[in-house]
């Protein structure tokens, strides 16, 4: 009953932070009145709800059957990317059945209804559960949660297909596109990627993929983009053809989000690496045919309490050039992981203890450090890709979420890497110098303020004298659809803000602005305006000299874009 839930609503919000904390603002993020955030943000498992078993538990209320499969259909839809699948604990706080039981199902129905200031949605007052489905989850949290199953090799290999094998696939490019400023776009509620011609700003293919693709990858020639949805489908595309399509694919878990291509010499295209959300493993597959040669779990103890984590899915992963590796984020441990390719047979793993909540990054400009972020730590790691050391552990504002970062050189502190924040409005800067700056390196030299919370990207360019910040996830219209851009030799003077959702002139929805890409010249900033399943959605192209717009790209084809990702900037780590 309402009148239930407004006589708990204190209690609510002291249950939210005292005792489960804040649902993270990672990539999990959300605002409980914006369904299209929670979309693009990846709330919702793509764990099949009903593979998980249900498991009934002495003390909890009574549930039949339809309602369990009711229950854990909302729960792996809107709660497991934040809770974790086993609601051990991932971004958001453990909710097993231990502590949901003692809270009691009033205090559960009053926290559902209300959520926190901190992160955690009203799924109540937002409208998006009613009276009935909140005493349902309220009542479903009391029961041991359902366990999925786990995903081995022979699992992949049924899953595994050569559509083109190496050797009937082009000897040289069939096409005449350009392909260093060919962009790849996320098409996500489509389950598809469109490839999108740089220069003259059209779709040249639209290729079916897993569902919401969420990072294109290049290998280390060039040649193939690696894209992997968050049902953990990779395809991987052969930009050589005639029409660039998909040679091989493969489904490497239930849910991922990671991708990568070894690039250290000698090892250039030879192996792919995919991490999983669930089962929370990796495995690294043939870089020609995607064959899974190698998987490995990430469960294990967390770096701080040294608790023993049943799901630490695996996040970010970049390819080193200073050594044969892969570096591994392992969210929920903390751990990171260096991951040597040259003997797959006797495969040896150094691990770095950094802080809890490890997720994206990117390198620095000299390719040598990995910077990235442990969002509800509020910590920046730094990882010594060459010496195969934690180089640094920097401290940083409200969950860091830097995508991959941008470097610039900064006129008083030399050259530095920015991130933005999603809980605060902070961008802040850190010295990555050591030789020429060894006073400034791996200390934030500058703090700028922007127009608010609620990013997910921040991006510029060696060519450009511009750093563009989105906010994506900020509560305010007005905030979510516009972006910041700072001159980087004037940082002093603030932040211009561009209309960008105005300029793309799309009419009713949330018309959230996202990611900042740009060109192969540096000369072009690419915006996603990210709109609803069943709206218009366009991209915005901005003349980054003049800041001007320059192109609004729509095509009925162009179904919820998000992520882009220029081919050349992707292939040389260009942020």
């Amino acid at each position: 009953m309402r009148v239930t839930n407004l006589f708990f609503k204190p209690l609510a919000l002291a249950v939210a932070v005292a005792s489960f904390g804040a649902l993270a603002a990672t990539d999990d993020a959300k605002h409980p009145d914006d369904p299209a955030s929670t979309a693009y943000e990846g709330t919702a498992s793509a764990v099949s709800p009903e593979s998980a078993k249900v498991v009934r538990s002495p003390g909890a209320p009574e549930l039949t059957e339809a309602e369990f499969e009711k229950a854990k259909k909302i729960f792996f839809e809107r709660c497991a990317g934040c809770h974790g699948v086993l609601r051990k604990g991932a971004t958001g706080k453990p909710l097993t059945p231990d502590i949901t039981q003692e809270r009691g199902l009033d205090y559960l129905k009053a926290f559902i209804t209300y959520g926190s200031p901190a992160g955690m949605p009203n799924w109540g007052t937002s409208g998006e559960f009613t009276d009935a489905e909140i005493e349902l989850m309220a009542k479903y949290l009391m029961h041991e949660p359902p366990e999925p199953p786990e995903f081995s090799l022979a699992d992949m290999k049924a899953t595994w297909e050569i559509v083109v094998p190496p050797e009937d696939r082009p000897k040289k490019q069939l096409n005449d596109l350009d392909l260093k400023n060919l962009f790849s776009v996320t098409l996500r509620d489509a389950g598809q990627i469109a490839l999108i011609d740089g220069d003259s700003k059209e779709i040249v293919e639209v290729i079916e993929t897993g569902y919401a693709v969420h990072i294109s990858r290049m290998s280390a020639s060039g040649r193939y983009v690696f894209v992997i949805g968050r049902d953990a489908k990779i395809n991987m595309i052969d930009l050589w053809m005639e029409h660039p399509d998909t040679v091989a694919t493969i489904k490497i878990g239930l849910e991922a989000r990671s991708v990568e291509t070894s690039k250290y010499e000698g090892y250039e295209d030879k192996y792919a690496i995919a991490g999983a959300y669930w089962p929370p493993q990796f495995v690294i597959m043939d870089g020609q045919t995607l064959e899974p040669l190698k998987i490995v779990s990430t469960r294990g103890m967390t770096v701080d309490t040294q608790e023993y984590h049943p799901e630490p899915r695996v996040a970010a992963i970049v390819s080193s050039l200073e050594q044969p590796e892969f570096i591994v984020n392992v969210k929920e441990t903390g751990k990171i992981q260096l991951v040597n390719y040259e003997d797959l047979d006797n495969l040896s793993i150094t691990t770095i203890d950094a802080a809890r909540f490890l997720h994206d990054g990117g390198w620095d400009s000299s390719l040598r450090y990995f910077m990235t972020a442990a969002n509800q730590s509020n910590k920046i790691a730094v990882v010594d890709s060459k010496e195969r050391e934690l180089e640094a552990m920097v401290d940083v504002g409200k969950i860091p979420h830097p995508g991959r970062g941008a470097n610039f050189v900064d006129p008083e502190h030399g050259p530095v890497w920015a991130t933005s924040h999603l809980g605060d409005p902070t961008i802040q800067l850190i010295g990555t110098d050591p030789e020429g700056h060894p006073d400034k390196a791996w200390k934030v030299v500058r703090t700028l303020n922007g127009q608010g919370g609620g990013s997910l990207f921040i991006k510029t360019h060696p060519k450009s004298d511009n750093l563009w910040v989105d906010t994506p996830l900020n509560p305010a219209e007005s905030v979510s659809q516009s972006v910041a851009v700072y001159d980087i030799d004037n940082l002093e003077a603030g932040y211009e803000v561009l209309p960008v959702s105005d300029w793309a002139e799309l009419g009713e929805g949330p018309k959230r602005v996202v990611q900042p890409e740009y060109n192969v010249a540096g000369d072009e900033v690419w915006f996603s305006v990210w709109n609803g399943k069943e709206q218009t959605s366009a991209l915005v192209v901005v003349d980054d000299k003049t800041r001007e717009l320059k192109k609004v790209i729509k095509d009925e084809r162009l179904v919820t874009p998000t992520g882009k990702f220029n081919v050349y900037n992707t292939q040389h780590d260009v942020y």
